[in-house]
């Protein structure tokens, strides 16, 4: 979708039940705003909240709440406003909007359009703290951003119910930021390139040295450039995830081929080397399976090449991204990493038991020369974003 074109986006806006249903008439002003075409769609609690009068007086277009309104039918059906829209949001998305589409449910309008549409799917969450924190919840969040839904927040702060903690829905103006800005075409004419997963260095011809990297951040980073206009070849080692729809994907096995397929790119003007790529690799494999003797065994290991440091000493360097995972003493290892390997800007993170790797969310703390950037909990979609935004902060400063 553009906005600064002559056709304004369309953007189907879902309002479930909460209180904060009082924020989306906001947010629907900001996208009208923006140049934006908004239809709204209230479940039937969200008109409990605020009144579709409300909504159909700062779109300027008839609100729908029901799935089998006769009236409505015959003009745009709910396939078509289905296929209407470049972008949908629910704001608020309640936990119970959140469990019934992470089940597949179809039980109302909003659900329905949003299983219906092939635009990308946004939630901005809002419920109690307690009610976000619930094993039930976060399995619908993972079950939702695995089926490649876009969770926007929660924010952290007071609430209605007197409680403070994660929960609150996001500011209109966050939300409209998200959604527009994949608008701007912003990485249009640029190639970037992003290695993803981990490496998986052979010890014999049935085992391996490997790390828990899920690829996630790297998928999610190709596909953020793709959305953003880029040309992008995505370089990955051992991974199920589905490529992006646009990126060019080679798979790789171990270090030394990501090495390899990295240094066949003739030219690149961004590279994000998100790849947790094995620092040490077996001297020499075996090329039968080691049988189990029960003596002790010894592996002689080698150290892998460092692609980000070759990436950066290029005579033609792109901007370098990087990312550190750190269990202890976070920004003092990211800052001194970044600094040896000539990084532009790294995304650090701490990993441990619950948290880091193989898993959808995160949070970063992004450094680079002269400034720093905390980015809270987030799917790993929205943090692409975010690092693909700081990327412009820096190159624009």
């Amino acid at each position: 979708m553009n906005v600064t074109s002559t056709q304004p986006a369309r953007i189907l806006v879902g309002v479930s039940g909460g209180i904060a249903a009082y924020k989306a008439v906001a947010l629907v002003r900001r996208l009208v705003e923006a140049g934006c075409e908004v239809r709204v769609v209230m479940t039937e609690a969200a008109t409990r909240f605020v009144t579709p009068l409300s909504f159909q007086a700062v779109s300027g277009h008839p609100v729908r709440t029901t799935l089998l309104d006769a009236e409505a039918e015959s003009g745009m059906d709910h396939i078509a406003l289905a296929r209407w829209s470049d972008a949908v949001v629910v704001a608020p998305a309640s936990a119970d909007l959140m469990a019934r589409l992470a089940n597949g449910l179809a039980d109302d309008l909003l659900t329905t359009l949003c299983l219906a549409t092939s635009a990308p799917v946004h939630l901005a969450p809002t419920m109690n703290r307690q009610m976000w924190a619930h094993p039930a919840t976060q399995a619908n969040r993972a079950r939702l951003v695995e089926h490649g839904v876009t969770l926007l927040g929660p924010a952290a702060g007071a609430q209605a119910c007197g409680e403070t903690g994660e929960g609150r829905m996001l500011e209109p103006e966050a939300i409209v930021a998200a959604l527009l800005v994949g608008a701007r075409q912003d990485l249009a004419g640029r190639h970037v390139v992003v290695t993803a997963g981990g490496t998986r260095e052979p010890i014999d011809p049935v085992r391996f040295i490997a790390n828990r990297s899920s690829g996630r951040m790297g998928f999610a980073l190709a596909a953020e450039a793709v959305r953003r206009g880029a040309a992008v070849t995505l370089i990955a080692g051992p991974s199920a995830l589905p490529t992006p729809t646009g990126v060019e994907r080679v798979d790789v096995e171990t270090a030394r081929q990501m090495q390899a397929a990295v240094e066949s790119i003739a030219s690149m003007d961004i590279f994000v080397g998100a790849a947790a790529v094995a620092d040490y690799r077996v001297a020499a494999p075996a090329d039968r399976k080691l049988k189990k003797s029960g003596e002790t065994l010894s592996l002689e290991l080698v150290p892998n090449p460092d692609i980000i440091r070759e990436v950066a000493s290029r005579t033609d360097r792109p901007f370098v991204i990087g990312f550190a995972a750190e269990t202890d003493h976070l920004r003092e290892h990211a800052a001194a990493k970044r600094e040896a390997k000539g990084m532009d800007l790294i995304c650090a993170n701490e990993v441990g038991a619950d948290k880091g790797f193989d898993r959808p969310d995160n949070a970063l703390l992004l450094l680079w020369g002269d400034g720093e950037r905390e980015l809270p909990q987030a799917d790993k979609r929205h943090l692409a974003g975010e690092i693909f935004d700081t990327y412009h902060q820096i190159t624009q400063d």
